[in-house]
């Protein structure tokens, strides 16, 4: 244990990991690295737990390739479509959650990224919302330029999510019809204009355990704010439908490495959560300490109520 012992001394008093240690890290017993990555969570970012919420704004048809997405309209995935919902929708779909105790909201769109038409469509929503609810807004909207993201801010919108979804290297088997620094220059364009930032990525898309190091390591050089980690649920009609699914012991391991490698950031369960059990409990004892909640995209997520039982249950306040 003494590399384990040493290294979180030297995380608490402000010394950054390197590749090489994470990957020594690797040999571990999950247990132990769960344990030690939420010791490293309790000391830098005390016991508050961040819970946020989305709808699915504008679903299906989307131009772009992602092997695992049902959006993407290069697949038969017999996912629901339909364009952007109304202003009043959005209102009243956040209201709701804010009444359940979410007070994080975001409208995400399918496609590569919304057209200035879209784009005031959704600010006259976040005005609306901001007017009428009490919740920090956030936005998803795909690969976004700067202008349209200081618009976004205008309009009261808080922090900008974009996932890189994997590493550079695996990127490329992942998706062609958009670029992994087209991702990286929206994540630049959102801080350029004062946002906060919500990235991470997607484990068992067939990557490798150092493309998830990679991963965590391009996060934390971006300096985002939170990181969600999804866990694939394969979609049947997409390329990935039938991949090996990762175990859970895969991805508490991992959401451990990106505590120790982002010590001072939120860590996010996001999608795949009703593949782990307990809907990821055993992630909330080992290094993470915020979640999406509610239904999420395409899929069943938990209902508020019981994700908020299961955190304070924990020890975590709101």
């Amino acid at each position: 244990m003494h590399l384990l012992d040493q290294l979180v001394r030297d995380i608490k008093a402000g010394y950054h990991i390197t590749k090489e240690e994470s990957i020594a890290l690797l040999d571990y017993k999950t247990e132990d690295l769960a344990r030690v990555a939420d010791e490293i969570r309790a000391y830098f970012c005390g016991d508050h737990f961040d819970f946020c919420s989305i709808i699915n704004g504008k679903s299906g048809k989307c131009s772009e390739d992602c092997k695992y997405c049902a959006q993407s309209a290069h697949y038969n995935t017999r996912v629901e479509t339909y364009s952007l919902l109304s202003a009043e929708e959005f209102v009243r779909d956040a209201a709701y959650n804010a009444r359940q105790g979410v007070d994080k909201y975001s409208i995400v769109t399918a496609g590569k990224k919304l057209s200035r038409e879209d784009v005031e469509h959704v600010c006259e929503a976040y005005r609306a919302i901001g007017d009428q609810v009490k919740v920090k807004l956030c936005a998803s909207h795909g690969l976004l330029d700067e202008e349209a993201m200081l618009k976004l801010k205008e309009a009261g919108v808080l922090r900008y999510h974009n996932n890189l979804e994997t590493s550079r290297n695996f990127f490329p088997k992942i998706c062609t019809t958009h670029t992994y620094d087209e991702k990286v220059e929206t994540i630049k364009a959102a801080k350029r204009v004062g946002l906060e930032v919500c990235s991470g990525g997607i484990l068992g898309l067939g990557e490798s355990v150092i493309d998830r190091i990679d991963l965590a390591f391009e996060l934390r050089t971006l300096e985002v704010d939170s990181i969600p980690l999804n866990m694939l649920n394969p979609i049947p009609g997409t390329p990935l439908e039938n991949i090996s699914k990762m175990t859970e012991d895969e991805f508490l391991k991992t959401a451990a490495l990106f505590r120790f490698i982002n010590p001072q950031i939120y860590i996010r369960l996001a999608g795949g959560r009703n593949l782990l059990s307990g809907y990821g409990r055993e992630a909330l004892r080992g290094g993470v300490n915020a979640t999406l909640t509610g239904d999420l995209l395409t899929t069943c997520g938990n209902k508020i109520v019981d994700d908020i039982k299961m955190v304070k249950a924990l020890g975590y306040t709101l």
